[in-house]
């Protein structure tokens, strides 16, 4: 199966070869041209990962994009794509954002990034669902005690 990822980038040349660059690497993409475009697409489709540039139709559309990813039922990794990488480091912790990816980026690179986010992301995934479970064994074993109980 493919992995499938969402592109969103007001500029056409940078969606274009990304999303050729992207392809040609074995994934499945597709492209939203604004942060608007890019939240319809999360509410039908689901992706892997998602790819979103930080300033589009305004300041916060990127970041916007990155809320709504996180929001999303199979929560995809999420990168911002940016040449203008906020000074603030401390943006990045309270963002919804995985990684910062700044352009223009060597594709060797980018991909690189992309392959090691996406391993990354499916192990952490993981690993919540697991601890997820002993929780909820937990829990239902209390509830049972409880009902017993009356």
């Amino acid at each position: 199966m493919k992995r499938r990822i969402l592109l969103v980038d007001d500029d056409l040349a940078i969606l274009l070869t990304l999303k050729a660059v992207l392809e040609i690497s074995g994934f499945e993409v597709e492209t939203a041209a604004s942060g608007r475009e890019a939240k319809l697409r999360l509410k039908s489709n689901e992706y892997h990962m998602v790819i979103t540039d930080l300033r589009m139709e305004s300041e916060t559309a990127g970041e916007e994009v990155a809320a709504a990813a996180k929001k999303a039922a199979n929560r995809p990794a999420v990168a911002m794509l940016t040449a203008y990488p906020p000074k603030d480091a401390e943006w990045l912790t309270t963002s919804d954002t995985d990684k910062v990816l700044v352009k223009p980026m060597n594709t060797q690179d980018l991909l690189r990034q992309i392959e090691a986010m996406l391993v990354a992301h499916e192990d952490k995934k993981r690993k919540e669902k697991k601890l997820a479970v002993p929780v909820a064994q937990v829990a239902a074993k209390k509830a049972r005690k409880l009902a017993d109980a009356r």
